[in-house]
């Protein structure tokens, strides 16, 4: 039950884009940027349901696969 490196490699650039994300928000929380803060939220807030989606795809592929 081996993972596609596609999904693999898609889901840790999700990944680094959602710390990336959450860590520009921090930065800007305190140099009260608040509208920069709002926007990369609301980033950081996609990119969840973004990574679940190809966690799902990445595991309905390699059941189809098996079969």
């Amino acid at each position: 039950m081996k993972s596609s490196y596609r999904g693999v490699i898609l889901l840790a650039l999700i990944l680094f884009a959602s710390i990336v994300c959450t860590q520009y928000t921090v930065n800007m929380y305190f140099a009260q940027r608040y509208i920069e803060v709002l926007l990369l939220s609301a980033a950081t807030v996609v990119l969840f349901p973004l990574a679940w989606m190809v966690l799902r795809k990445d595991q309905r592929d390699r059941r189809e696969r098996g079969k």
